[in-house]
This record gives structure tokens, sequence and C-alpha cells, in this order.
């Protein structure tokens, strides 16, 4: 039987939708602000469809895929590892009083998933303050 795990946050930043942009689609920038990340290696652009490999603490290499590249505002990255899928979805938007709000959704599915997703999601709210540090400059 397949399980499935899902875990949300959302934080506002005084940066503009750009700057967290600017981080998420540098994938050499995603170990200074995501401490479960150790490198990612992309073979290509930022784009839907191009893949590579995500090195996590431990370490260990998972393949990745793009799913979803919408510049300036949302990307969906694919873990694979064995039967477990892990998505993770990044939104930004600008709020219209300045700043943005930035959202980060992680769905993981196959067996052992209940189990897993609370390791994998443990240093998101961390990981999510660190990069809103970093679209600001501090």
């Amino acid at each position: 039987m397949s399980e499935t795990f899902e875990h949300s946050g959302t934080v506002t930043s005084t940066a503009p939708a750009a700057a967290v942009w600017a981080l998420w689609s540098d994938t050499t920038t995603w170990p200074d602000w995501d401490p479960s990340v150790e490198a990612v290696s992309l073979d290509g652009d930022f784009v839907v469809g191009t893949t590579g490999t995500m090195t996590l603490a431990g370490p260990f290499e998972v393949p990745v895929s793009l799913e979803v590249v919408e510049p300036e505002a949302r990307y969906l990255d694919q873990l694979t590892m064995g039967e477990l899928v892990i998505r993770i979805d990044h939104v930004v938007v600008d709020l219209a009083a300045g700043g943005c709000e930035v959202s980060v959704s992680t769905t993981i599915t196959g067996p052992g998933a209940d189990g897993i997703g609370p390791m994998v999601t443990a240093e998101a709210p961390q990981a999510m303050a660190r990069l809103v540090e970093r679209a600001e400059g501090r």
C-alpha cells in the first residue's frame, strides 16, 4: 500500500520575489540556505525537464528533475528514492505592500512515506528562514 505525506509552510519577506527567485534558480546557492542539501548538479538550465543529482546530508545522492518552472514565480522539483517520490513545490509572490510571500509544499508518496516525511521536512522551516535572510541581504 502506498502512503502519502504532506507538509507545507509559508513565510513573508521584505525582499522582492525576484530576489528569492535568484536564489532558487541558482542551484549553487541551495547548500547556503538549505541545511539538508550538500550540492546540486543539473544537466542543463533551470527549465522544465532538466534532470540532475542532488546530494543530501548523509551524504547520499538522489536523482532530481524539474517538473514545473515558471520564472520569477514557481518551480517544482522531484526527487526519486527507489519507490519513494518526493515532490517539492516552491511558490513566490510579490505582495502589494512590498516584499513577498514564499510557500513551500512537500508531498511524499510511496512505501514508508509517513515515516520518512517528518525527517525529510524537519529542516524546512530553517531552510525557509535562511532563504529569506539571504534574499534580504542579511
